[in-house]
C-alpha cells in the first residue's frame, strides 16, 4: 500500500513521520508532498520518505492519501488534483471544518476519512477522532486507523457532528493546557520563583495529575476532594475557582471553538 501525505507543515509532517516507523510501510511505500523548495530540500535531508515536488508524479501511485494543509487552501489543491485521482483511492483528510462532502465533490471521489487530530502527535501522544463515508470498507478503515495510532491514540466517531465536538475538546484543548499553565507560571513567577523552577513545578504537577487520573478509575471531582481538606489551602484555591465561574467558562471556550468548527464547514 503506498501512502501520499500531502502538506509538510507541523501536522503533516508529524504523520508522515509517524507513519515512516509503521510495520504497514516501508521507505519505498511513503511519499510527501509540498510545494516549498526549502521544505523539500529539509524532507531530503532527513531521507525518512520518499519527496516529491510535483502532484503528477507521485499523486496517481498512491493507494491512500493523507491531505495536511490549511483549509483555506483546500479549493484550489483539489482543482489542481481532481484529474490525477480515481475512485478506488482513500483520503484522509487534517483539515479542520472540511466536510466529507466537500471533499467528494472536490475531487470527484467517494472515499473519505475525516479526522482530528491535535498537536501532542508531535511527541506520540495524539488523539485523533476519525470517521468515514460509506463507501470505505472495514478493512480500509482499519488501514487508515492502524497509521492515525502511529502518532498515539485514535478515537472512531460515528458521524461529522463528533469531528467538529471534538474540535472544541481535543483538537484546541491543548491550547486551554497551555493556557492554565502559563497562569500558573506567571503566579509562580510573581511568588519569586526562578523560570527554571516554575517550569518544573508548573510541568511536573501537569504530568504528575494526568498519570494519577490515567492509572485509576477515580473521577476528577474525587482526586480534588483527595487534594482539599476543609478549610486548606487547595479548598481556597477551589472556592475561588467556583466562585468567579471558571468552570462554566472552560465549558463556554470549548463551545465557542466547536461553533467556530461548525461555521468553518458551513462557510466552505
Amino acid at each position: 500500500m503506498k501512502t501520499l501525505v500531502i502538506g509538510a507543515g507541523n501536522m503533516g509532517l508529524t504523520y508522515a513521520e509517524g507513519m515512516a516507523q509503521s510495520a504497514m510501510l516501508n521507505r519505498r511505500n511513503l511519499m510527501v508532498f509540498d510545494k516549498s523548495a526549502d521544505v523539500i530540500a529539509r524532507l531530503r535531508d532527513l531521507d525518512h520518505f520518499d519527496v516529491y515536488e510535483s502532484l503528477e508524479e507521485c499523486l496517481p501511485q498512491a493507494d491512500m492519501v493523507f491531505v495536511a494543509v490549511k483549509p483555506f487552501h483546500c479549493d484550489e489543491l483539489f482543482e489542481e488534483m481532481k484529474s490525477m485521482v480515481n475512485k478506488d483511492q482513500i483520503f484522509v483528510s487534517l483539515m479542520a471544518g472540511v466536510t466529507i462532502e466537500k471533499i467528494q465533490n472536490g475531487l470527484g471521489i467517494k472515499k473519505v476519512v475525516r479526522s482530528m487530530p491535535n498537536l501532542p502527535a508531535q511527541v506520540g501522544k495524539g488523539v485523533t477522532s476519525y470517521t468515514e463515508s460509506k463507501e470505505v470498507s472495514r478493512v480500509e478503515l482499519l488501514m487508515v486507523r492502524n497509521l492515525l495510532d502511529t502518532t498515539g491514540e485514535s478515537i472512531h466517531v460515528k458521524n461529522e457532528n463528533f469531528i467538529d465536538a471534538s474540535t472544541g475538546i481535543s483538537g484546541s484543548g491543548p491550547a486551554y493546557v497551555f493556557y492554565f499553565m502559563n497562569s500558573m507560571l506567571e503566579a509562580a513567577r510573581k511568588m519569586g520563583f526562578s523560570k527554571n523552577d516554575s517550569k518544573v513545578l508548573v510541568s511536573q504537577t501537569f504530568e504528575g495529575a494526568v498519570e494519577l487520573f490515567n492509572q485509576n478509575d477515580l473521577s476528577p471531582d474525587t482526586w480534588m476532594d483527595r487534594v482539599a481538606s476543609k478549610g486548606g489551602t487547595t479548598r481556597a484555591a477551589l472556592d475561588s475557582m467556583d466562585d468567579n465561574n471558571v468552570k462554566e467558562l472552560i465549558k463556554d471556550a470549548a463551545y465557542a471553538a466547536f461553533d467556530r468548527a461548525v461555521e468553518l464547514g458551513e462557510e466552505k
